[in-house]
């Protein structure tokens, strides 16, 4: 190793140690060409599940012990952390399946597509700012609906079954040929 290389080497340690670089993550950028919505839908159900129990949670009585109280605040806050992860995962799956597999052909032929995309992002964004149980069942709608959609651009027939989660509803799978 030259004295150059092993100044650079100690530079950047230097510069990460004083400024840890930040970790990231990807689906994959070489494309890999696999993509499903599957995740997204997923994502959704949980985000509506968790609108579901914070809508079903007693809140404690006026003259409830602190503990209880504590406990329904550490409830709700575990509630709202989950679905904010879980509509943020929406938003991202939905991005990489824009942003790495359709292309500008493919936008063509499906001109919904894009409309679709930014709806999905825009609900996303509103399931997460309140715990409206509609809003999350909207988003579910919507991915359920790009999920149809992307099978198509697949050509692929699809269908919807039960998810068989506590929160019910449905997810859209791809149908063999």
């Amino acid at each position: 190793m030259s004295a150059r290389s092993w100044v650079r080497g100690r530079l950047i340690d230097l510069l990460d140690a004083v400024s840890p670089p930040e970790p990231v993550d990807a689906h994959c950028d070489i494309p890999c060409g696999i993509y499903d919505p599957h995740e997204a839908q997923i994502a959704a159900l949980t985000v509506l599940r968790m609108d579901q129990l914070i809508a079903e949670a007693p809140a404690p009585a006026a003259d409830a012990k602190p503990e209880d109280r504590a406990g329904y605040g550490s409830k709700l806050a575990r509630y709202t952390l989950v679905k904010e992860q879980h509509a943020e995962r929406v938003k991202h799956e939905i991005r990489v399946i824009w942003g790495d597999y359709v292309t500008p052909d493919l936008a063509k032929q499906h001109p919904q597509l894009g409309e679709l995309t930014f709806k999905i992002l825009k609900q996303a964004s509103k399931a997460r700012q309140g715990s409206a149980v509609a809003d999350a069942q909207d988003l579910v709608k919507l991915v359920q609906e790009f999920a149809e959609l992307f099978w198509t651009t697949k050509g692929a027939k699809s269908r919807r079954q039960p998810s068989l989660q506590k929160v019910g509803g449905e997810i859209v799978v791809p149908v063999p040929a």
